[in-house]
């Protein structure tokens, strides 16, 4: 079948990432110690195609849209970067999709200013922007036109969104919008250079369709939106809005019918799935997990996409909520863990009330520290592996608040987890603020740096080891980033002390 609109994105986001989706955090950052193309194998290998160059599974969000698009009559795929020139002679339409597109948000913006190399995900864009297929479809007069998570970056690149010829940009939720646009541009009409889609255009539960196609690891969204309203976040821009569940379970279905297997479920908050307010209700969660785990069976894999710690610590102390579900429903002979993204961002009570008053709600932010503490103990008791992320040089930032997280990370020791500290990005509330840099950092910066790596570098051993990686099928990956942290911790003595003699400079 030929397609008139196709959507593709670069290689780094086209990828299972070996179904290891912490992984494909590493895409992130430069190449370090490794050459590009391992770089790439291990943090982004190519995903199996069918004889179209459809991928088996793609970026949640992509498929979200091609849904939206296959459900109002046109013929539109999501197609592999590689496989382009199959449906160069149909495509009217080429739309982008990216988390990161020019290595503007953390992480890789940090990697790149510390290391001053480009982030591999930036140079796997430009990459595919300027292969012959993409510069072959633009003289066809085919209309390119770009969104996802990381669209306000493209007015950062006002040159390359020039020369690659860009047609629109859509920036926020696609769903109510993108019909129109494609409708415009398959009749020729003129398309808005720029489309900012804010609350008030944000689509409803009836609007958001269901994926026809497996998502990348069985990714499946079960909310949007989030009512901490945290000043860096951009999704707390959002309306809340809870997917019921006989949506989630169709997602969960399409994946399984697709040999996707596992299934990871997606909100800023998993354990604020219809809560109160900010306060976790068992029942609900119970008959997501229960209704999910009986879908995939026992061989199948789980994980949360995000969880607050507040909603953490909440959720055990008042309801014994985390174990019952850990202990009942997800932990078997084969699931050993369950993986999720948290935020730490800082340890600093006065900061906390400034930037992100209700993070640590419903307790009062007074309690932040003792919020992270308890959380990280909860889930290191209970078998859930934290990504957690700091921030640095967030606005109104002292020496005394970054002096505040290196204390927490010292408290935080015991605990099983990864902790990636990030650079400040002007995002959400706060994006007229300045971006940190490498030539900000302080001696108090530097502090956390180093606490961070050696307490991931620690942590990361074990976690690959008994939890991550144990697989006889993943040896050779296993000796590779057994490697990458030895040659991490072995270089990074000689760059703390570089920054530190540029600081003294």
């Amino acid at each position: 079948m030929k397609y008139e609109v196709v959507l593709t994105t670069d290689r780094t986001m086209m990828s299972n990432h070996h179904r290891k989706e912490f992984l494909g955090f590493v895409a992130t950052g430069p190449p370090i110690a490794l050459p590009e193309w391992l770089w790439l194998y291990i943090t982004a290998p190519k995903p199996k195609v069918d004889k179209e160059g459809k991928p088996l599974e793609a970026p949640y969000g992509m498929r979200k849209v091609e849904a939206k698009l296959i459900e109002a009559g046109f013929k539109a795929a999501i197609i592999d970067p590689d496989h382009l020139e199959k449906h160069i002679d149909s495509m009217r339409v080429l739309m982008f999709g990216h988390h990161d597109y020019f290595a503007y948000g953390p992480p890789s913006s940090e990697w790149w200013s510390l290391t001053g190399l480009e982030p591999v995900n930036r140079r796997s864009f430009k990459r595919l922007m300027e292969k012959p297929v993409i510069r072959k479809a633009k003289e066809k007069g085919v209309k390119f036109i770009a969104g996802g998570p990381a669209a306000w970056q493209w007015l950062w690149e006002l040159e390359l969104w020039r020369k690659w010829g860009v047609d629109t940009i859509v920036d926020g939720e696609a769903e109510r919008v993108i019909v129109g646009l494609v409708e415009k541009a398959l009749n020729n009409e003129d398309l808005p250079e720029y489309v900012y889609v804010g609350p008030s255009d944000s689509p409803s539960i009836d609007e958001i369709p269901v994926i026809k196609a497996p998502s990348v690891n069985g990714l499946v969204e079960i909310m949007r939106g989030c009512p901490r309203g945290c000043k860096f976040c951009s999704v707390t821009l959002r309306p809340l809005r809870f997917i019921p569940l006989d949506k989630i379970l169709a997602e969960v279905e399409v994946n399984l019918r697709h040999g996707i297997k596992g299934v990871i479920l997606h909100s800023e908050d998993v354990l604020l799935y219809h809560a109160d307010g900010v306060k976790p209700r068992p029942e609900p969660l119970i008959k997501l997990h229960k209704a999910v785990l009986e879908k995939i069976g026992s061989e199948g894999d789980i994980g949360w996409a995000h969880a607050s710690l507040a909603a953490v610590k909440y959720a055990e102390e008042e309801h014994k909520l985390i174990s019952k579900l850990m202990n009942d429903y997800i932990l078997n002979e084969r699931r050993k863990f369950l993986g999720v993204e948290v935020g730490i961002e800082t340890g600093s009570v006065e900061l906390a009330k400034k930037i992100m008053i209700a993070k640590s709600a419903p307790y009062p932010p007074e309690m932040w520290p003792e919020v992270v503490e308890d959380a990280f103990r909860i889930m290191h008791e209970n078998n859930i592996i934290p990504a957690a992320t700091l921030i640095l040089g967030l606005p109104e930032e002292t020496p005394e608040d970054v002096v505040k997280t290196a204390e927490l990370l010292d408290r935080l020791k015991p605990y099983r987890s990864i902790i990636v500290p990030m650079f400040f990005v002007p995002m959400g509330a706060l994006k007229k603020g300045n971006w940190f840099l490498k030539d900000h950092i302080k001696r108090e910066h530097i502090e956390v740096l180093y606490k961070t790596l050696k307490h991931t570098t620690y942590w990361a051993g074990e976690i690959m080891n008994k939890y991550y990686l144990r697989s006889p099928v993943y040896a050779p990956l296993r000796y590779i980033l057994r490697y990458f942290i030895w040659y991490v911790n072995r270089r990074a003595d000689k760059f703390i002390k570089s920054l530190e003699y540029q600081i003294k400079s």
